[in-house]
């Protein structure tokens, strides 16, 4: 049960010696059942957390690093490291300062990973090139856009949070075998503006191998963009299609700015509007059904990971930070 790690028999019995002295049975060489176990110890890190049971959830976390994280490991064993990790960082950014003195927070890499984007954008291309989720997704997507615009000679293709624009290669050269072929406009979002220099070079170099009419425009976006769609400019002779790839999940904690952002997109009277999200709930108001929600939805990707990333194969660890954040790009 969810909330036996933490119950005790007795009123009087401290909560977090009960789990430190469940915890501290386990063998050295790793769980007893793997994934079953593994599963049950990071929701009652989460569950400790959720309850503000600060160093009893330091401790848990601690052993789950200690006794079965690796990111070169197997799937469970990358799992338990990036939701360690995970679990490290939102103690690390609530526990209260005052409190911080008495817990011996880990001096791991996660601070250096968090902000090596290099690192997380090289997984992210490995993560594209070894698992079908993603590619399938941005087929989709074209698909969908290839037949909206059928026939147009202008096209414009709104993508929020473009990233590498790994998406629009195999599109581009199916509007290239058209005849005749549009011309094409990208309006790229993100919020790093070196990545959307060199994403539009990467896609204007394509194009121009393609004989493809394009042009690529950088739209750089602050965190805190109340309405991202205005600053887009459109052109009358053109037809436009929306792209929101694992991007509307960001805007479902303010449900008023979801849908004020979703009524300007209408408002810019699209030929078609694609999405692709996760079957996932990330977005639940209670942080421990959220994360219960995360656990089960990558322990089956991080499973099927496994067959092309297996254990101790080089890019099996940026694979797996890739995985859990990839949604997050």
């Amino acid at each position: 049960m969810l909330g036996s790690f933490g119950s005790s028999r007795e009123e009087t019995e401290d909560p977090s010696a009960s789990h430190h002295n469940q915890i501290q049975q386990l063998p050295t060489g790793g769980f007893p059942s793997s994934a079953t176990h593994m599963r049950q110890l990071l929701i009652s890190c989460a569950e400790l957390i959720s309850r503000s049971d600060f160093a009893a959830a330091h401790r848990l976390s601690a052993i789950l690093s200690a006794n079965s994280s690796s990111p070169y490991g197997d799937s469970t064993e990358r799992l338990v490291h990036q939701f360690t990790k995970a679990l490290s960082l939102r103690l690390a950014n609530t526990v209260p300062a005052t409190a911080t003195s008495n817990i011996p927070f880990p001096t791991s890499n996660v601070t250096l990973l968090e902000s090596d984007e290099n690192f997380l954008h090289s997984s992210y291309l490995t993560l594209n090139q070894v698992t079908p989720f993603i590619r399938f997704g941005h087929l989709t997507a074209n698909q969908a856009i290839l037949e909206a615009v059928e026939g147009r000679p202008a096209v414009h293709i709104l993508d929020f949070n473009v990233m590498h624009g790994v998406q629009w290669p195999p599109l581009m050269q199916a509007m290239a075998e058209r005849y005749p072929p549009p011309t094409l406009r990208i309006t790229g979002t993100g919020h790093d503006a070196d990545l959307l220099r060199r994403t539009g070079n990467h896609l204007s170099k394509f194009a121009l191998s393609l004989g493809l009419r394009f042009h690529f425009h950088p739209l750089l976006l602050s965190p805190d963009d109340d309405d991202p769609a205005a600053a887009v400019p459109l052109l009358p002779d053109e037809t436009l299609a929306v792209n929101l790839e694992l991007y509307l999940h960001k805007l479902l904690k303010d449900r008023d700015k979801t849908r004020l952002f979703l009524l300007k997109i209408k408002a810019m009277n699209p030929r078609v509007v694609t999405v692709v999200e996760r079957e996932a709930n990330h977005n639940h108001p209670i942080f421990l059904q959220r994360f219960i929600e995360a656990v089960d939805h990558y322990t089956a990707v991080f499973d099927s990971l496994e067959a092309t990333l297996p254990a101790g194969q080089p890019g099996a660890d940026g694979g797996g930070a890739a995985v859990v954040r990839a949604g997050d790009h």
